[in-house]
């Protein structure tokens, strides 16, 4: 199976889980077996289904062939190519080729400019006023051509100008732009582009990120410290005839292979056409490439099969032309099955085991309330049953002996409010570590800190002593999470015992994923910002504003998912036990009415035993409705139409 065959099963694969999702929530409402909590929860998880994205990242020098192996990957289907391929450089601004729900064909460039102010990309892509807008005609090859070729266009600047914009300038060349033989450098014209159009694979979620060469990946930390690091995949592109150049090795170690992170991450040897001499035989030509394959990963310090050598090129023209032969020998499959079997399936799993956690907490919420519905309603019926050929005396014996239970368990009530006051007040105080006053608080004094300071090494104190300020919220943000946890276990226990409702332990919420990003993050800092040369050639200011527009930036979004993921958790732990208690004052109250109306002779007992059997009939009813539809989740999330039922071994280890 191809990676557009696999990308497109994996689309249907989320659309059927969606369609299962939804199916649950609205069985819930109709049923009134929800609360606001629980319609919330779904309402995001079906969100984030339908906002699934899928990325892979190209990343290289320039004139290894990025632009051709994508087009050859994803765009052959148009019978030629789509993003401009040709010698020398083609792609100077990172590019991101996508289709947005309800979006226009058009190419979106944001000016090179918007670099003097302190937003980061990420915030200015919600800012359409600040980009140039080209219109597509998505049905024309050669329209698309012409169009997307302006992402290749520059300007000549003088060297202080690029510097204010944030490049680097290096009379050899090697850390930064050379100088023309007029003093002026060239610079990119755009910061970014975006490219939207309605191609089936795009449509379906996936996003093509196209990287410039090293010294436009370094000029642009959002794409470095965000884009690179969140991408499921990432292709680092060599060319065959020349290894690994001193370029390509500085690429890899700073923005690729210098990622914790190794799965997805894959080397891809170009240009192996270039051995096609026609002098030698097929056995000496794939010698010399093993060959190379085994020289390049010793040098990166991988393992061969993380090397897929190909011809983009010859790939392309095999699939515009459907030569079979020509599209085996460019070596384009073997690198599409590795994508196809190791990326999406990873993928599928981590979207399968977080919506089945979802479904599955809600789902034992749900029936945990219909057991204790379906008990509630048995009691009444034993109750009941049990008056027949009772007289007065004991139906009034019955009714004080319900109030009784009634009265001991608004009792316990008081202690559950009690709880309920001391929970809020702990979350309030969760919320004030994760919130963003108090990280617009240390990012003022870290600003103020870095442009007060007069050496380096105030600014590197500056700097670290924000990160320092981070991991203490966490911390804190820990303590009030276990001691959260710990009351609400102790409360769940003790409704448990005395008043018989059935709730587990709840869960307990981590926040070791934050602290891994922010690790990720300060490491990525200490590569572009923390080091003798950038603080030493830099201005002050320059290097303060290039750290808030992105590390900072950057740390807002961690600790604004933190606060979500927060609010989430809360939800989820408390709804259990308020749901029980709900139910639990229904049913004392059920009890007591039905009591109450045989005693008063305003109702026959057999009539009401005869409802009470209906309603235990309807609440088992419900109660089998709710698995058939937990099986379909299930039946949905299977993950056989892409590996085979690899995925159910592996959640199921």
């Amino acid at each position: 199976m191809t990676l557009a065959e696999q990308f497109s099963a994996y689309s249907r694969w989320r659309s059927d889980t969606i369609d299962a999702v939804l199916r649950l929530r609205n069985w819930l409402i109709r049923n009134d077996v929800s609360d606001a909590q629980a319609d919330l929860r779904l309402q995001y998880l079906v969100e984030r289904l339908r906002d699934d994205k899928l990325t892979i990242a190209f990343v290289a020098e320039f004139s290894r062939g990025k632009s051709e192996l994508i087009n050859a990957i994803f765009f052959s289907g148009y019978g030629n190519r789509i993003l401009p391929s040709s010698a020398g450089r083609t792609t100077m601004c990172p590019t991101e080729l996508l289709w947005p729900a309800g979006g226009k064909p058009e190419l979106r460039l944001l000016p090179i400019e918007s670099r003097v102010h302190p937003e980061p990309v990420s915030e200015l892509k919600h800012a359409p006023e600040r980009w140039t807008v080209v219109p597509l005609d998505a049905g024309s090859a050669s329209g698309l051509q012409s169009a997307l070729a302006r992402v290749g266009e520059v300007n000549r600047v003088t060297q202080d100008e690029a510097v204010r914009l944030g490049f680097k300038i290096d009379a050899k060349g090697d850390e930064g732009l050379k100088p023309g033989h007029d003093g002026l450098v060239e610079i990119p014209k755009w910061r970014h582009a975006m490219i939207q159009f309605p191609h089936p694979l795009l449509e379906q979620g996936l996003v093509v990120v196209d990287t410039p060469g090293l010294n436009a990946i370094g000029a642009e930390p959002d794409l470095t410290l965000s884009l690179l690091p969140n991408a499921h995949a990432v292709l680092f592109i060599l060319a065959a005839d020349t290894g690994v150049t001193q370029s390509d090795m500085a690429v890899w170690r700073n923005y690729v292979g210098g990622d914790s992170r190794q799965k997805g991450r894959l080397v891809v040897l170009n240009k192996i056409d270039g051995l096609w001499d026609g002098l030698r035989d097929e056995a000496h030509i794939n010698a010399e490439i093993d060959h190379q394959v085994a020289s390049v990963a010793e040098t990166l310090g991988i393992t061969p099969d993380m090397i897929f050598p190909v011809s983009a090129q010859k790939g392309l023209v095999a699939r515009v032309n459907k030569d079979v032969a020509l599209l085996e020998k460019s070596r384009l499959p073997a690198l599409e099955r590795s994508l196809s079997e190791d990326l999406l399936p990873t993928k599928q799993e981590l979207v399968r085991n977080n919506t089945l956690g979802e479904t599955r907490d809600l789902i034992h919420q749900t029936d945990v309330l219909l057991h204790a519905r379906l008990t509630g309603v048995r009691e009444q019926l034993q109750e009941l049953s049990d008056l027949r050929g009772k007289n007065q005396s004991v139906i009034e014996y019955m009714m004080k002996k319900i109030r009784a239970e009634k009265d001991e368990f608004e009792q316990g009530l008081q202690k559950y409010y009690a709880v309920r006051s001391v929970f809020s007040s702990l979350s309030n105080k969760l919320f004030a570590h994760l919130g963003l006053e108090a990280l617009r608080d240390e990012t003022r004094k870290t600003r103020d800190a870095m442009l007060d300071s007069s050496f380096s090494s105030g600014l590197r104190g500056a700097m670290k002593a924000f990160f320092a300020s981070l991991r203490a919220n966490l911390d804190k943000s820990t303590v009030e999470v276990t001691e959260i946890s710990n009351m609400l276990d102790a409360m769940y226990r003790r409704f448990s015992v005395e008043h018989g409702l059935r709730l587990a332990a709840p869960e307990v919420f981590s926040t070791r994923r934050y602290e891994d990003e922010l690790t990720r993050l300060e490491r990525a800092f200490d590569r572009q910002f923390n080091t003798t040369l950038a603080l030493v050639t830099t201005e002050k200011h320059i290097l303060t504003q290039k750290f808030f527009e992105t590390v900072a930036a950057q740390a807002r979004r961690t600790f604004e998912s933190a606060k979500h993921d927060v609010e989430q958790w809360l939800r989820a732990v408390m709804a259990p036990l308020e749901i029980q208690v709900r139910e639990y004052q229904l049913q004392l109250k059920r009890r007591l009415e039905s009591v109450k109306r045989i005693h008063q002779a305003t109702d026959t007992l057999e009539n009401r035993v005869d409802e009470l059997k209906q309603s235990a009939s309807s609440v088992m009813t419900l109660m089998q409705e709710l698995s058939s539809l937990q099986d379909g989740i299930r039946q949905a999330l299977s993950m056989d139409e892409l590996d085979g039922g690899d995925g159910e071994k592996r959640a199921a280890a």
